[in-house]
């Protein structure tokens, strides 16, 4: 148990027990989702091994570099890196058997996306950065793993393209800073914030819910 809690000893602003649980689930969410959609691009073990890594932990190494918060989290906790990994294979065995797999990509990477953009607000906030930049962290931590991942894939990031997607990590960012500001007990505004935040998400893809999209066709001459 000592040895788990060390890996998440900058989130302290969080129980360590409810952090470690939200830890867990992102990483293995987003390894699993980077796996499938490794597997729809036919990759080989390899090549789902390195996106299952890049899509579960790309968006924390990007948010620390951003912060200047080094040492890189999973450089020094080797423990991250087997967890994804071992996430990643077997996604890749279990998936056969796995029926609806779209609505199962869809909604691990809803996991991810609400658990990591808590995460990067507690990085921030733990070292003291401006509100603003708090929500940017929570933001990149939230949508980077996946950005790189459909890139890696050639794909359009889902974050350009699909339902409500960037917009919902930053109202979860949002409405975590603001029940923070009413002094709501942290272990309950991470609860309200992660249910609210994975509700908002998986509605929006029910419903299709879309921000307005900019469409120019005119020629420039």
């Amino acid at each position: 148990m000592e040895r788990l809690t060390s890996l998440l000893e900058p989130f302290v602003i969080f129980d360590i027990s409810l952090m470690i649980a939200i830890y867990l689930v992102a990483i293995t969410a987003e390894a699993m989702s980077g796996a499938l959609a490794a597997g729809r691009r036919n990759m080989d073990i390899f090549g789902v091994t390195v996106i299952a890594f890049v899509t579960a932990l790309g968006g924390g190494t990007l948010r620390d570099v951003i912060l200047g918060h080094y040492p890189i989290g999973w450089t020094q906790h080797p423990e991250r890196i087997y967890i994804v990994i071992t996430a990643g294979l077997v996604t890749t065995l279990i998936a056969p058997y796995l029926h609806h797999l779209k609505r199962i990509f869809l909604l691990l990477d809803a996991l991810g996306l609400i658990a990591f953009s808590l995460i990067g607000c507690g990085v921030a906030l733990e070292h003291d950065y401006p509100l603003i930049v708090v929500v940017m962290a929570g933001l990149l931590t939230g949508i980077s793993g996946g950005i790189i991942r459909d890139i890696l894939c050639n794909q359009v990031p889902v974050v350009f393209r699909r339902e409500l997607y960037a917009s919902v990590s930053l109202a979860v960012c949002g409405l975590f800073l603001l029940l923070r500001a009413l002094q709501v007990n942290p272990d309950l505004n991470t609860a309200i914030c992660f249910t609210g935040g994975l509700a908002l998400r998986l509605l929006a893809i029910r419903h299709g819910w879309k921000l307005p999209t900019f469409s120019y066709q005119q020629r420039w001459d």
